[in-house]
């Protein structure tokens, strides 16, 4: 059994949990709505200020297990997505490079002769408080992430001079040059 599948789910005050038909989980609260789709091996037990997950014996145990963890997280995710939000920063290290947050769309000028458009999913929204920091924020934790993602790979931190996007605080290995010797 899973340690983190045990523990209960606390549910804030102005947040919502409803299980619907097709074992449809919907999350409401201040800062939007988020659902989930239940495994046929887990059941969630909703009551006045917890929610539980717990396998329900139907199906393989081995499979109960694996998904037991993982849809307690999920769970819990959607409840602090939907009250306090996440948040994802990005670094844009290079001489001239830039970002501009235009709408649901974020401008990247780092180096290619054309400026490269993303343009935001529903629910995500992106900011640029400095020219060289990107902020995505979003309640769903899996979206802001991608989008995250998305961003930094059109031009990841490569090792010798340590130009590229790259998450805050992210550590890039360093490598040295070419080195002339006789």
């Amino acid at each position: 059994m899973s340690r983190i599948g045990k523990q209960p789910i606390p549910i804030k005050s102005g947040v919502t949990i409803a299980q619907g038909a097709n074992r449809l989980v919907t999350v409401k609260g201040p800062n939007g709505e988020l659902s989930l789709t239940l495994r046929p091996e887990i059941d969630l037990k909703i009551e006045a200020d917890q929610a539980v997950v717990s396998p329900n014996g139907s199906g393989s145990a081995q499979e109960a297990s694996a998904y037991f963890g993982m849809t307690r997280a999920l769970i819990n995710n959607m409840v602090v997505g939907v009250t306090d939000g996440f948040q994802k920063t990005l670094e844009i290290i290079g001489v001239g490079w830039n970002a501009k947050a235009q709408g649901q769309k974020i401008i990247l000028n780092i180096g290619f002769c054309h400026p490269v458009e993303i343009d935001m999913p529903k629910g995500v929204t992106c900011e640029s408080p400095k020219p060289t920091v990107i902020v995505i924020k979003g309640a769903d934790n899996q979206a802001v992430g991608q989008v995250a993602a998305i961003i930094r790979k059109v031009r990841p931190p490569e090792p010798y001079k340590g130009k590229g996007i790259r998450y805050e605080g992210e550590y890039v290995r360093r490598k040295a040059g070419k080195s002339f010797g006789s």
